[in-house]
């Protein structure tokens, strides 16, 4: 069996590293993988990880999604330019009010999250309906179908790739497509490390009072327990995306966390939308210390089942 050419975005680090590992160590070798990164500089944690892959089903090379002639330019590098799987990961993220967020810091996000996808669509996808035969999957998250408390420009990003990709579906099938959107929730990685740390020095003077002390006192301070109670590891992530891609007849989308699907099932369950509202309200609000005993129980079982992680690096670490 041929081995089918796989373009992977965002893979210095996080899903995007542990799941070209994931592909490239493949035991039947389907696979050939192309390990895509910003910046080669950061090659090593991917190196060290590949192994023996590196240079025989697996090759890196860098790709700026937020750069049309660095998309094409690694596609143009690829045998017959072939993409037979596109794996859209590279993402950014951001947290906090939107009075301290500038207009510039929410057009990276847009056009990392969204407009990177939609670059690499305009690369590849018309190779894929020329051959009828392609798959795109599409690393979202539970805030592309329900937005969340200071995930605001984070979510809109999300909900737009949702909707890109939910309109282009129905032209994909035409050409024999397939186009799938893996909805992690909270996944601990260098990724939420960053966006984490980078909540802690955001500048609130430009918030009111309450909505501050609520990004502080409420919001941060219950970041890292949530990460510990509902996260997933990358290498969990990239196991469910390996089912994904390697099914005859995936769905268009699949969540890939158990633990965080009766949370998104409200959307679902009140045309209005008004019920999945007011209960992260009550939730956070109202019913807050009920909250994080359920926090404190979803660890405790995690902690008995495999190692606790944490956001935070490890301070022994030299």
């Amino acid at each position: 069996m041929n081995q089918k050419a796989v373009l992977i975005t965002g893979c210095s680090s996080g899903i995007g590293l542990a799941l070209a590992v994931r592909l490239a160590k493949d035991e039947k070798k389907r696979f050939m993988v192309y390990a895509t990164m910003r910046n080669l500089a950061k090659r090593e944690a991917l190196e060290e990880a590949a192994g023996r892959t590196l240079g025989s089903t697996l090759e890196i090379k860098e790709l700026d999604v937020c750069d049309e002639n660095s998309v094409k330019a690694c596609v143009d590098s690829l045998p017959m330019r072939r993409v037979d799987i596109l794996i859209s990961n590279a993402g950014m993220g951001m947290i906090g009010p939107i009075e301290c967020q500038t207009i510039d810091e929410m057009k990276s996000v847009m056009d990392t999250n969204f407009f990177g996808l939609v670059r690499l669509l305009k690369e590849v996808l018309p190779d894929m309906k020329k051959r009828k035969s392609g798959h795109i999957v599409v690393i979202s998250s539970v805030m592309g179908i329900q937005g969340i408390l200071f995930n605001d420009i984070y979510a809109a990003s999300k909900f737009a790739v949702e909707g890109f990709c939910e309109s282009l579906a129905v032209q994909a099938l035409r050409f024999n497509l397939n186009i799938s959107l893996i909805e992690p929730g909270p996944v601990v990685s260098e990724f939420e490390r960053k966006v984490y740390e980078d909540g802690l020095k955001i500048d609130l003077s430009k918030a009111d009072k309450v909505t501050a002390d609520m990004f502080t006192n409420i919001y941060l301070k219950n970041y890292n327990q949530i990460f510990q109670s509902f996260g997933q590891t990358p290498e969990d992530v990239a196991e469910h995306t390996f089912k994904m891609i390697t099914m005859d007849n995936p769905p268009f989308r699949h969540q890939t966390n158990h633990l965080y699907t009766p949370m998104t099932t409200l959307k679902y369950e009140d045309p209005n939308g008004d019920l999945p509202i007011e209960t992260f309200y009550k939730m956070v609000f109202e019913h807050d210390k009920v909250f994080n005993a359920s926090l404190n129980f979803l660890k405790l079982l995690r902690w008995r089942s495999r190692k606790s992680f944490s956001l935070e690096k490890d301070k022994n670490a030299s």
